[in-house]
């Protein structure tokens, strides 16, 4: 893998890693929207990842690099969202605008305390692919300071 193929990937993990904490934010942002514009409570959503690309298989990966003679570089890729289908909570609140004939009101299925974990490890992952872009950057210094 050459250095500037170790900072593309990197880049990817860095994009996806982005658009997962903002995902993750829009979680916890909504975790009491009990009407949304498709109706009913917000639907708690997740990232899908992806490192090879759609339609190939891991075979066909190792063949590729192989015939190459040198590793291909694998990105990330956000392949898509997904909506949870985790029923909503009911709670009983007569009072509240959304409630249904039997005075419940359907809430998000949003646990703030797993999706601030999930954020968590969004950051620590993010931090990580920093770091492997900084040491590919500082390999390629330290490169052109030997050809000097």
């Amino acid at each position: 893998m050459t250095i500037l193929s170790a900072m593309e990937t990197s880049s990817s993990g860095l994009a996806a890693q982005r658009f997962r904490m903002n995902i993750l934010a829009s979680n916890i942002a909504n975790a009491q929207t009990t009407r949304t514009p498709e109706g009913g409570p917000y639907r708690r959503r997740d990232v899908i990842f992806g490192a090879l690309p759609a339609g190939r298989t891991f075979v066909d990966e190792l063949r590729m690099m192989l015939d190459r003679g040198r590793e291909a570089p694998l990105h990330v890729k956000v392949l898509g969202v997904v909506v949870d289908e985790r029923p909503p909570i009911l709670r009983y609140d007569p009072s509240h605008p959304d409630s249904n004939e039997e005075g419940y009101v359907a809430y998000p299925n949003i646990n703030p305390v797993e999706e601030m974990v999930n954020l968590m490890l969004a950051s620590r992952s993010y931090e990580a692919n920093v770091a492997a872009f900084n040491a590919a950057k500082v390999m390629a210094q330290r490169a052109m300071e030997i050809g000097r």
